[in-house]
């Protein structure tokens, strides 16, 4: 079974590498942009002509949310042109597309969700109202794929982050080095989701599709789904957990979003319901708290 990932070098590329040995069935094929551009569709026929995946996993993305702001075209360029040429290449060699997409779909207001919104989080039928241009153009690439063929799945997530590449963590870790006290904020409310445990659901995709297609081909598992780790918080309790676990004395101060301006507007409420991935796969989902482990860097 031949999977390609496009984004080799990113988080999610490296935390698929990390988990690759656990699963020797599978032929992991790891593309970084250099060997394989997805914003060019000549690049992504050639790759798939000399590999010919079973499946393609899109962890390519562009993800600074601030400064998608100011480089909409670039942002649009990789997330919804990206998608659609991936989208195509697998439609015509018969690939299975996984592909990630983001909390950042919906806009985060509380006050408009349904009593179970708010009890459970999104869910896949929620409609996405993004308010910026990152999560515009996550979604305008969701709607790209879904116009080219069926047999796809968009895994949406969020506050994505591991040992590899830059994010909050490590962000929080290196902060403490260097300060006294940090101000994080403590009224955005989300899912921290562990890099490894989305490698490891994605995987587990893969393996229940070929289960589901030996026994009786069908299109209806293919579709959106959510994946995070479970339970929720808000930066601010995300950021005292990595200190416990870490063992770092630090002055962490809670501050509001007003008291921290940024380009793009982020959801102040953005957890995600994982029933529909669970009652498809059976994937056994972690709390966050239990997914943060110590890490040597």
């Amino acid at each position: 079974m031949v999977v390609l990932v496009a984004g080799a070098n990113g988080q999610l590329g490296q935390s698929l590498q990390f988990i690759e040995k656990n699963y020797p069935e599978l032929n992991f094929i790891f593309c970084s942009s250099s060997d394989l551009d997805i914003t060019n569709l000549e690049s992504c026929q050639a790759v798939f002509f000399k590999i010919k995946p079973n499946y393609c996993i899109n962890a390519a993305a562009y993800t600074a949310v601030d400064k998608a702001e100011s480089e909409a075209e670039k942002a649009h360029l990789i997330n919804v042109i990206g998608a659609k040429n991936l989208a195509s290449v697998c439609k015509e060699f018969s690939s299975v597309l996984l592909h990630i997409s983001t909390d950042f779909v919906f806009d985060g207001d509380f006050s408009k969700l349904s009593p179970r919104a708010q009890s459970r989080g999104y869910s896949e039928n929620d409609i996405p109202n993004p308010t910026g241009v990152y999560g515009q153009t996550k979604l305008d690439g969701e709607n790209a794929i879904q116009a080219v063929f069926e047999n796809y799945y968009i895994i949406r997530t969020s506050w994505v982050y591991s040992q590899f590449g830059n994010n909050f963590m490590k962000t929080m870790l290196r902060l403490a080095s260097e300060r006294d006290s940090i101000s994080v904020v403590n009224d955005q409310i989300g899912t921290p989701t562990n890099a490894v445990d989305l490698a490891e659901c994605l995987v587990k995709i893969i393996y229940h599709t070929e289960l589901i297609e030996a026994q009786q081909p069908t299109t209806d598992i293919f579709g959106i789904y959510n994946f995070s780790n479970e339970g929720q918080c808000s930066w601010y309790d995300f950021a005292i957990q990595i200190f416990e676990v870490y063992n770092i004395h630090v002055d962490l101060k809670p501050i509001t979003t007003s008291s921290f301006p940024t380009p793009a507007q982020r959801p102040k409420y953005s957890v995600l319901d994982k029933s529909k991935i669970k009652k498809t796969t059976g994937i056994d989902i972690k709390m966050w708290q239990e997914s943060i482990i110590k890490i040597d860097f």
